[in-house]
């Protein structure tokens, strides 16, 4: 997979140090170097980017300023000198945040975390899209298509999918990596142990989803989650 970024900065010699990482980091494809946030606002509005290492300190637009009128697809790297940003970027919904003057370990560290990021954002985008996923089961793929998933659970490494035909497919993969896969909130998690595909509940009784004889938990963790659906499909 291969990123494609910009790097927004008025210190050249910053800027410098970013090009030079960027050009010998392999999945990075460069796109383009700005000295200021206005000059790059038409530029990128017209051919966006995945990925900007943006400063937070810059005359007219500071970068925390540009960050807010971006594309939520378009993710953000902060540089900065001055550690106190570090809070303020992170309420940007930043990837990361990287304090000058910047190793190349660091500047690795982050756009890793963007790859993986964007990675999981692509398969996310392809199960919205297309309604299914293949999962691996006695060395086998097998095709699950989530219109037919009742509710997903989980036992230590493994999941298994119930399906609306009672059929039951499990795999070597936990809960929480699932659950950053699908869709949500149409897939909820109401429990540690349990995935819910949330259209298909038929019955909520206190503080359980009911299948059929199968009681799914609604822990007290979940609950806002899981009540704020609820109260969204309640007829008042």
């Amino acid at each position: 997979m291969t990123i494609t970024c910009a790097i927004i900065d008025d210190e050249p010699l910053a800027a410098g140090l970013l090009e030079s990482y960027a050009k010998k980091t392999p999945y990075l494809d460069l796109k383009g170097i700005y000295n200021s946030a206005i000059l790059a606002m038409k530029d990128l509005r017209d051919n966006p980017v995945q990925l900007i290492f943006l400063d937070i300190q810059m005359p007219e637009l500071s970068g925390l300023e540009f960050a807010k009128i971006l594309p939520r697809e378009t993710k953000v790297i902060f540089t900065t000198a001055f550690p106190q940003y570090a809070i303020e970027g992170y309420k940007a919904n930043a990837i990361d945040y990287l304090l000058k003057p910047i190793s190349y370990e660091d500047f690795l560290k982050s756009t890793d975390k963007a790859l993986d990021w964007l990675s999981l954002s692509m398969k996310q985008d392809a199960y919205k899209r297309d309604r299914f996923m293949l999962v691996k089961n006695d060395y086998k793929l097998q095709r699950i298509c989530l219109d037919d998933i009742l509710y997903i659970e989980g036992d230590k490494d493994y999941v298994s999918f119930v399906m609306k035909s009672g059929e039951k497919v499990s795999t070597m993969m936990s809960l929480k990596k699932l659950e950053n896969y699908l869709p949500q909130p149409e897939f909820l998690r109401t429990h540690r142990s349990y995935i819910v595909h949330m259209p298909e509940a038929q019955l909520v009784d206190r503080l359980r989803i009911v299948f059929g004889d199968v009681y799914i938990p609604i822990s007290d963790h979940y609950k806002e989650a899981v009540g704020e659906f609820l109260d969204q499909h309640t007829l008042a």
